[in-house]
């Protein structure tokens, strides 16, 4: 189970903390300092190396969330509810993940590659904004994994 929860763990701050850097401190920095050429690329480049790792965490996360709520806690009759709710609200953040990364993610890769700044910039814009809510998402699940026994 230890193993199983450290890897849930990591999983979960890979992809929550990657989008907070992302969105707190990377995005006003380059809004303010590099030119839309410059800007969309660099998102691009960032997304492309990034959306890996969150692939991996979905698939950790997933796998030992799914695998501790039926070998460790008996199924999801005996689970608590806010492992059902870090459960629907993760659910809710794979299914956004998986938009983002099909819809506007490549629509900005290819805008980037036909340096199509004006749909590049509509692309990174919607991200930005499904990105906002994921962040609140993964931070509300944070907060339900750190204290939802308690409350």
């Amino acid at each position: 189970m230890a193993l199983a929860i450290l890897l849930h763990i990591l999983a979960a701050v890979v992809w929550v903390g990657g989008m907070f850097f992302s969105y707190m401190a990377l995005r006003p920095v380059a809004a303010t300092l590099l030119e839309p050429p410059v800007r969309l690329t660099l998102w691009s480049q960032v997304f492309k190396r990034f959306f890996p790792w969150v692939w991996a965490s979905i698939v950790i996360l997933l796998s030992t969330g799914l695998w501790m709520i039926f070998n460790i806690f008996g199924g999801m009759a005996d689970i608590g509810i806010y492992i059902h709710l870090m459960l629907t609200l993760g659910l809710v953040m794979i299914l956004l993940f998986t938009y983002v990364f099909f819809g506007p993610y490549q629509k900005l890769s290819q805008a980037v590659s036909n340096s199509n700044w004006s749909l590049a910039g509509q692309a990174l814009n919607k991200i930005r904004q499904l990105i906002a809510i994921n962040l609140t998402l993964g931070l509300i699940v944070t907060s339900i994994a750190a204290a939802g026994r308690w409350l």
